[in-house]
């Protein structure tokens, strides 16, 4: 395995725990209420701001996703488009980038 898989490997890990340290006991604490959550992320400019941020880079990353897997028939990438949407750009870039070092 090269530097590269492993330090690919060791991000998406990251990218889950980090954001989930804080998702889980919010939502726990708010009843899993999804729409609190994004209420939330609106509470003021600064958290505004940097969703409208990761959802730029989601979207981004979304569309060279399938502009890839389309044109090089690498269909494996295309996980990586839920991981993004379900936990982040934390763990789909990195998930990504290491499915296509295959």
């Amino acid at each position: 395995m090269t530097p590269f898989r492993i330090v690919m490997i060791v991000l998406c890990i990251l990218g889950v725990i980090l954001p989930f340290r804080y998702f889980l006991p919010w939502l726990q604490a708010n009843d899993w209420d999804l729409g609190a959550m994004v209420d939330a992320w609106h509470v003021n400019d600064a958290t505004s701001g940097l969703v409208w941020d990761l959802t730029v880079a989601a979207v981004t990353l979304t569309i060279w996703i399938i502009w890839e897997c389309c044109t090089k028939k690498r269909w494996l990438g295309l996980l990586a488009i839920p991981a993004t949407y379900g936990i982040g750009v934390s763990l789909g870039l990195p998930l990504y980038l290491l499915l296509r070092s295959r």
